[in-house]
């Protein structure tokens, strides 16, 4: 090859690679994610129960994290008469906003209850320590998550202990009024009692999968050239 035509290619090359006439794709992370989005991915059965559990522990502890702050709060401001309507988690706002995502509809129950409206029966093998989880999948469009509930917090025992030791006479006076029926005393350290249970559907699990098993878009900027 001559000097000339080395000269002319390099020329050219240096021409058509100038920075100020690259242009760059702009906003490749959004791109990236909705590309994601539209891919067909295929979800199997097990797949879905096991995005059941990962719903269901996310929003309970969700809500018992809530739980816990406000019964804090409230029994350092006002005791247990401030403290006693808090214990509903199932109905905060900020609970009620992350089932609407989830699709899916949470209510605590147990053999013991408060509220005589929670009772239910709780089968002794699904009454295990926390680490139980029951999924059921009863129709092709709903899907079932229970937890046990366990006293694992002292600041429960003022409002779910012995009387008189744990909760005084005076405290217990208010809960019965709020409560004529209440069971859910006498309960000790560690012990079950009750149960989370949150009824899903079929496209809230389905959604909840795609979004945690989504790849993790990583932006890769343009190398230097120039």
């Amino acid at each position: 090859m001559s000097k000339q035509l080395v000269f002319l290619f390099l020329a050219l090359a240096a021409t058509a690679c100038r920075p100020d006439q690259v242009e760059h794709l702009k906003d490749t992370k959004r791109i990236g994610v909705e590309t994601a989005n539209w891919e067909v991915k295929r979800i199997m059965p097990q797949d879905l129960l096991r995005a059941t559990r990962w719903a269901g522990d996310t929003l309970t502890a969700f809500a018992d994290t809530l739980l816990r702050r406000r019964l804090a709060r409230g029994l350092a401001a006002g005791g247990v008469a401030a403290s006693l309507p808090l214990c509903r988690p199932e109905t905060y706002a900020a609970t009620d906003s992350m089932a609407r995502i989830l699709q899916a509809t949470p209510r605590r129950v147990s053999a013991r209850p408060r509220n005589s409206a929670h009772l239910a029966a709780l089968p002794a093998s699904e009454m295990q320590p926390d680490t139980l989880r029951v999924v059921k999948r009863p129709s092709q469009e709903v899907f079932v998550y229970q937890r046990p509930i366990v006293l694992n917090n002292r600041l429960c025992l003022r409002c779910h202990g012995e009387v008189g030791k744990d909760v005084s006479q005076a405290d217990y006076a208010l809960i019965q009024k709020a409560y004529p029926q209440d069971r859910a005393t006498g309960y000790q350290l560690g012990q079950v009692m009750g149960a989370w249970q949150v009824r899903l559907t079929r496209p809230g699990v389905a959604e909840f999968w795609t979004m945690k098993t989504r790849k993790k878009w990583k932006e890769h900027k343009m190398p230097k050239l120039f």
